[in-house]
């Protein structure tokens, strides 16, 4: 079991930044157009409740989430938006040209006057890999390559000369006005995106999977004070966790099942009933008491104080709306006293 946070870890980022965490779920019998129309309202609703951030899924072909490209819909955001920061949760890599997401991030950063975040992962064996061309070969073995050849575009100019990216030097258009704000997704403390992000100097993007225990431990796999980003699942209300056992099996199930892989092997395999359980046990999903003690527990136990909250565990527009609002009004203040 993975012990407290040091005391570097809890200096960094001491001032509490939260965040809402939208996967753009389709739940059983919704349209796709109507879910995305959420998440927008979602996203206007978190800036005026106070959140400092709002982060946006990605995924294709399954209703585990309806948004193919964040980048997109952040640039929506943003122009929907005056305060908040917008991130990707997180732009794939495996599937992305890591040049065109520079030149999206540089243009975005520019009208928006820095509020963009940018978020990055490696993504899965999943079926994207045959449809986009990019194949396996650039899952298993392109992510270094591809995040190197990110971080080289957005200094400006950029070149390649590798085994997946062959090209000649080339500016990048609209030239960049200051360095990314970049996070790495993770999913363990012995992922290889760990090493990754740390021998460049970028933080980690901790998963809804990981309870406080599996958090510390990657961070403390990084072994040096970073920003890393966590997130959760936070639902507030006396019937909070009866919601999220009723509402979101049928999506897990759904959304799940969805997953094909590009070579045959097996996808995901939690039971969706299971998974629900254990997303209400060590996330904040209750009254706002609990959901604050709860907070300040994982943030002392993880040294992580920058949240990002998945708050669609109803399904509904009017329930996302609600419940974003009832964390504004009754936990973010708590928490940043």
């Amino acid at each position: 079991m993975a012990g407290p946070a040091s005391a570097v870890q809890r200096r960094v980022g001491e001032q509490l930044r939260a965040g809402v965490f939208l996967v753009s779920g389709r739940f059983p019998g919704q349209e796709d157009a109507d879910v995305l129309r959420r998440t927008v309202l979602a996203a206007e609703a978190a800036e005026a409740a106070g959140f400092d951030e709002v982060w946006l899924a990605e995924h294709h072909f399954m209703p585990y989430g309806v948004c193919p490209s964040a980048i997109t819909l952040a640039a929506h955001l943003l122009g929907r938006t005056e305060r908040i920061e917008v991130g990707t949760a997180v732009s794939v890599l495996s599937t992305t040209h890591p040049v065109a997401l520079a030149e999206q991030w540089s243009m975005l950063d520019a009208v928006s006057d820095g509020r963009l975040r940018l978020g990055v992962g490696r993504g899965g064996a999943w079926q994207d890999l045959e449809v986009f061309g990019t194949g396996l070969d650039r899952y298993e073995r392109g992510y270094p390559e591809s995040l190197d050849l990110l971080l080289k575009a957005t200094a400006g100019t950029v070149s390649a000369n590798g085994e997946h990216f062959a090209f000649r030097e080339v500016p990048v258009t609209p030239a960049p006005r200051r360095k990314p704000r970049l996070v790495v997704a993770c999913g363990s403390a012995d992922s290889g995106s760990v090493r990754l992000a740390a021998d460049r100097g970028l933080p980690l993007l901790l998963g809804m999977h990981a309870d406080d225990d599996g958090k510390a431990a990657t961070v403390a796999a990084y072994g040096a004070p970073a920003d890393h980003v966590s997130t959760v699942v936070c639902q507030v209300g006396d019937d909070a966790a009866d919601l999220v056992r009723r509402m979101l099996p049928g999506w897990l199930k759904d959304g799940l099942g969805a997953h094909v892989t590009v070579d045959g092997r097996p996808g995901p395999s939690r039971d969706p009933v299971e998974y629900t359980e254990r997303l209400c046990a060590i996330h904040p999903v209750g009254p706002a008491g609990e959901c604050v003690a709860k907070l300040k527990t994982s943030l002392r136990r993880t040294g992580v104080s920058h949240v990002l909250m998945f708050v669609e565990a109803s399904g509904t527009p009017e329930g996302t709306v609600a419940n974003i609002a009832r964390i504004g009004a009754e936990v973010l203040p708590a928490l940043r006293a």
